[in-house]
């Protein structure tokens, strides 16, 4: 008895031993960048590094001052959230009728693009967006971006959908309900979870996707991603801006994150589990 008891708290004291550990590993990137946006911008890549510093808002203040920030965190929001929108609208009913026939080879195909390097798809989409003269416009991006959110929206929901009794479904159409009114009234609202875990995933993948928002934007639409790149020169860089930039660009993933935090743990519960 003696014996396993202590068995366990040794297993209780490494399991905590290795928690600790990865969000050390994890966080110690993130607390270093948020460190160097309040430093000076030579402090930044001083070695040994800077552990007690002067903090100075003067990089945060570089970015109100040399660039509309306002603005392209506004183009950031727009791509982003219509990107995950029209991913949701356009995966979502394909994850359904995936899991209702169990032919699955059309999402392994959105697989395989969403796997493929974004540069196979940029000289394409540069010139078919460019003959019809869509190049610096919002839907250049957000239908790229589409190309994204979509593939992960589809193989977030799958497990989602089958974990759903076929009784139900069977029940509704013996009670006369159509397919579309099955996704819609039964599918959609047992799939709470997993609608809530595919949208910060998609939202996350589309807000640090640059690639292509570098190449199909113009001053007018250009993210924030895309814009910070403009502190990378090929003389000199300025570091503390560029950090102050990442810390900003991180935080509506991680608010966001912070506020479905409930439905996303739970979601991604349920997700792994075959009912």
């Amino acid at each position: 008895m003696s014996h396993t008891v202590a068995s366990n708290r040794w297993t209780g004291a490494l399991n905590i031993f290795l928690l600790v550990l990865a969000g050390v590993v994890s966080l110690t990137p993130m607390a270093w960048m948020v460190l160097s946006s309040f430093k000076a911008s030579f402090e930044v890549t001083a070695y040994p590094p800077t552990v007690i510093f002067s903090p100075t808002l003067e990089n945060y203040a570089t970015l109100w001052e040399r660039t509309p920030f306002l603005h392209y965190a506004f183009n950031s929001m727009v791509v982003t959230v219509s990107s995950t929108a029209l991913g949701i609208i356009l995966g979502a009913p394909a994850a359904f009728v995936a899991s209702w026939t169990r032919v699955t080879w059309p999402a392994v195909l959105t697989l395989a693009a969403r796997m493929a390097p974004g540069t196979l798809f940029l000289l394409p989409w540069y010139i078919m967006f460019r003959q019809f003269d869509m190049i610096g416009s919002y839907w250049a991006l957000i239908l790229t971006h589409a190309v994204i959110t979509m593939p992960i929206v589809i193989w977030v929901l799958l497990p989602f959908f089958d974990n759903i009794p076929r009784s139900i479904y069977e029940a509704a159409q013996v009670d006369g309900c159509s397919p579309l009114r099955i996704f819609f009234r039964i599918g959609l609202p047992l799939v709470a979870g997993g609608l809530a875990v595919s949208s910060i995933l998609a939202f996350v993948f589309s807000w640090n996707f640059f690639l292509f928002a570098l190449v199909l934007s113009n001053s007018d639409t250009k993210t924030l991603i895309a814009a910070s790149f403009n502190f990378i020169g090929e003389g000199s860089t300025n570091w503390g801006a560029l950090m102050a930039a990442a810390t900003l660009i991180a935080l509506p993933p991680l608010v966001l994150a912070i506020v479905v935090q409930r439905w996303l743990i739970s979601g991604l519960t349920l997700g792994a589990v075959k009912g």
